[in-house]
């Protein structure tokens, strides 16, 4: 049987970025399939034509599912949708394709073949390719990382890029002790996979800067920052070790 692969992608008002999103998506899973593909867009209380867009969607692509979440927040909309997964490998990944899906099957074939229980995308490995993101964006990026690496001593470079994978083991065990349902649950999530010493493999990502991106740095950034004090100071919880984790 085929090893069952879900990715998540978290949307709020985006009826004109998810059609080509699915799409690419459809075609690109379609010319591997070696795994079970399943698709699940997590609406995250969008106003505009989405929920109609996603639908239309599902009728086309039998592969395609939904949830619908009344209240915002990017780390709730995924908490869920992983959670209610029943997939071997979970993904996610941002509807504006930043991230090259040549990378996909590596950030799979971690969890599903090479003993992993994480996943990350990395902007900041050896072999990564960043194309056209502003400077005050870069300078804001690196400097989170390393204030993670000064923390934590983490084993991964990037903590922030929107395509992650992980395991049903590292799902179960890990989402349910995530406080945060914003931004920072990518952060939050790999600093407790760390801390139950769970396997954690950083990709190499060749990443496309969004200039239309809904992230407001300033603001993000502080909220990054509390999160982590929050985590160095206030203990991260122990989540089971991977060897004790069912599924």
């Amino acid at each position: 049987m085929a090893t069952s692969v879900e990715i998540v992608i978290p949307v709020l008002n985006e009826e004109h970025s998810l059609p080509p999103c699915i799409e690419k998506l459809i075609e690109f899973t379609g010319d591997h399939p070696d795994y079970d593909w399943k698709i699940t867009v997590a609406d995250n209380g969008s106003t505009d034509r989405t929920p109609e867009v996603i639908a239309e969607l599902g009728e086309k692509y039998p592969h395609v599912g939904t949830i619908r979440l009344e209240e915002r927040g990017r780390g709730r909309a995924l908490k869920r949708a992983w959670l209610a997964s029943d997939a071997d490998v979970r993904c996610y990944m941002d509807v504006d394709l930043s991230t090259d899906l040549k990378s996909l099957p590596d950030l799979v074939s971690a969890i599903a073949s090479e003993g992993y229980e994480v996943s990350t995308g990395s902007r900041l490995s050896k072999g990564s390719e960043v194309i056209g993101r502003k400077l005050t964006r870069e300078i804001t990026s690196r400097g989170y990382n390393l204030l993670i690496k000064m923390l934590f001593w983490p084993p991964f470079p990037d903590a922030q890029c929107g395509f992650k994978a992980v395991s049903r083991k590292a799902a179960e065990g890990l989402l349910p002790l995530i406080k945060d349902n914003a931004w920072f649950m990518d952060t939050e999530l790999l600093l407790l996979a760390q801390a139950a010493g769970y396997r954690i493999k950083s990709i190499p990502v060749r990443w496309v800067d969004d200039p239309d991106t809904r992230v407001k740095v300033v603001s993000t950034a502080w909220e990054d920052i509390k999160g982590l004090l929050r985590l160095r100071f206030g203990g991260r919880p122990k989540p089971p070790r991977p060897s004790e984790s069912s599924g």
